[in-house]
């Protein structure tokens, strides 16, 4: 059941709202019948982070940590 508890929507809003409810009810429902695991998201890859080299340390190292190259 879904409440409205502040504003006064439009009929289209309400419409528009009740539609991406649906969908999302409809793709848990396909996705618990057996589908294919939805791929990782990029921004959570740990393997994101050790694409780039980082400076060696140096005797210059602390202004390479502010000033950009």
């Amino acid at each position: 059941m879904i409440r409205i508890v502040r504003g006064n929507p439009t009929p289209e809003e309400l419409a528009a709202a009740l539609a991406v409810v649906r969908a999302r009810a409809a793709a848990t429902a396909a996705a618990a019948e057996g589908g294919a695991p939805p791929p990782p998201e990029q921004w959570a890859d740990p393997a994101r982070i050790a694409r780039s080299t980082s400076p060696l340390p140096g005797p210059r190292a602390w202004a390479r940590t502010y000033w950009p190259v």
